[in-house]
């Protein structure tokens, strides 16, 4: 059962240098066509791009250190918590996109801005395609390892960053869309508060989660 769960884990790791790689790349692409092209939505979505690598970092990190110090003398009980000390960091990311999401929608639908409809649509669906691809390599081994041993909450954490983008992503799309074509304008910051509210609670849930395990509180 060991040996499985260590393959699981194992190829949870592979899995999230791949993501890790799609996001850093269309991360550098955003930035540089943006610098490029002096587009904002582009720079933006860019280095929010960036906090989500560094969360997907963070899980890989944690990854080969259990790997690595799965024998080592300083850890009789064994690494497991050590990935749940990275899930429980990377919620705390997640959670603050969620805040700066709701923070930045509010400010937008006080003060609003001229939104450059086709450009802010053609990079939420650069960002929605990224993200779906990452999404397809990271799924079937968010349900397996759920199914059969529990969550892990390291590869949960940064399911849920993926999945944070996309959502963004879609939402992003949608009232874009609503603004171009019915000029409905303020739909743009409402959505964006509650895909941040929705994102918010993931985050909520992982913390409540992963700190119950880290302080070895009995749960039902």
């Amino acid at each position: 059962m060991s040996n499985h769960i260590h393959e699981i884990s194992t190829e949870n790791e592979k899995k999230t240098l791949i993501v890790i790689i799609f996001t850093v790349i269309a991360m550098v692409a955003e930035i540089i066509y943006g610098y490029i092209t002096n587009s904002m939505a582009l720079l933006a979505d860019g280095y929010h791009m960036g906090t989500h690598a560094l969360a997907l970092s963070l899980t890989y990190i944690a990854y080969v250190l259990i790997r690595k110090l799965k024998n080592s003398q300083y850890f009789p009980l064994g690494t497991e918590k050590i990935g749940v000390l990275a899930a429980y960091t990377s919620s705390i990311f997640l959670g603050f996109t969620g805040i700066w999401i709701i923070i930045e929608a509010i400010h937008r639908l006080l003060s609003p801005i001229q939104i450059h409809f086709n450009e802010a649509i053609l990079v939420a669906i650069i960002g929605l395609s990224v993200n779906s691809i990452c999404i397809f390599i990271m799924e079937k081994s968010h349900q397996h390892h759920h199914e059969e041993h529990g969550e892990d909450y390291n590869f949960k954490s940064a399911y849920y960053h993926i999945l944070a983008d996309a959502l963004t992503s879609i939402l992003a799309i949608v009232a874009l869309l609503i603004g171009k074509y019915l000029n409905i304008i303020c739909l743009d910051s409402i959505i964006g508060i509650l895909g941040g509210i929705l994102i918010l609670k993931w985050a909520i849930g992982l913390i409540k989660n992963t700190v119950a395990i880290l302080i070895d509180m009995k749960r039902d």
